[in-house]
């Protein structure tokens, strides 16, 4: 090789030293093999209740003398309860109000409190479904047993607390295994036929006519003494600490059930029944 070439080769070698390198080819993404797919996750649906972690009736809780359970500090987790709604029911259409009143069906009868013994007739029950907003925000459908004679209105009760989008936890059909379960003190289920005598005593109470609702129990607790039911409720005690779901003086919840002429146990001195409403005064 001559001088002049040796000198091009030279120089040629320093250029391409001092050059950038060149991008790397884009390689295309391995294929996933036949038996994988590759999705976008769904957006979790929105909720206004707070996450919390709950799981009622998973506790029992030591006896008292009286059989009642130890009244004990309400947990964290339930001082300002929200907890989402399990639907048992599909939700109503378009999230209106909707309720039905018929005959009690042979199925619900079997899993509920009746027997031949209680004081009431099958017959003169009523099965309903009505519509309720739930502490998640959404419209939920439940289920009641009551005695004919309140049916209808109770329906135009619970119309009404949809409208003002009052929000309970859950409305179902008591079951006979509750009457006998330990006390755990944390349920919020709004009910009113229940076969059993009123608290402490051997009377029949008034929901065993289907004469009486409770409304989210937990929110609105019974009081008499040192009790306080449900057991873990104690922070619903104070009511100058208003939050969801609780029934006070002269509000939407009282006014409604005033219309159709069921008084209201938060009006009592001893026990104080906050959550309970009633056709027979008791």
């Amino acid at each position: 090789m001559g001088r002049r070439a040796a000198a091009w080769a030279a120089l040629a070698l320093v250029l391409t030293a001092c050059s950038p390198e060149a991008p790397p080819i884009p390689q295309p993404a391995p294929s996933l093999p036949p038996s994988t797919t590759s999705t976008t996750a769904p957006r979790p649906p929105t909720s206004s209740a707070p996450a919390v972690t709950w799981q009622v009736g998973a506790r029992p809780l030591p006896r008292r003398p009286d059989g009642f359970g130890e009244v004990e500090p309400t947990p964290p987790e339930l001082v300002n309860r929200a907890l989402p709604t399990n639907d048992l029911l599909p939700p109503p259409a378009g999230n209106e109000y909707a309720s039905t009143i018929g005959a009690v069906p042979a199925d619900v009868l079997a899993r509920s409190t009746w027997q031949p013994a209680c004081p009431v007739k099958a017959g003169d029950l009523r099965y309903l479904t009505m519509s309720f907003w739930g502490f998640d925000g959404r419209a939920h459908t439940g289920e009641m047993l009551v005695n004919a004679a309140g049916a209808a209105g109770i329906t135009e009760v619970f119309g009404r607390l949809f409208a003002a989008r009052f929000p309970l936890e859950e409305m179902r059909v008591t079951g006979p295994a509750e009457l006998t379960a330990p006390p755990t003190g944390d349920g919020n289920s709004t009910s009113a036929f229940v076969c059993r005598p009123a608290r402490g005593q051997q009377t029949w109470s008034a929901h065993a006519y289907g004469l009486a609702v409770d409304v989210n129990p937990f929110c609105n607790p019974y009081t008499r003494g040192d009790l306080v039911l449900p057991e873990l409720a104690s922070a619903y005690v104070d009511r100058s600490r208003v939050r969801p779901g609780m029934v006070l003086a002269g509000d939407a919840t009282v006014r409604a059930f005033a219309a159709i002429g069921w008084s209201w146990g938060g009006n009592w001195r001893s026990p104080i029944d906050r959550m309970h409403f009633t056709a027979t005064g008791h």
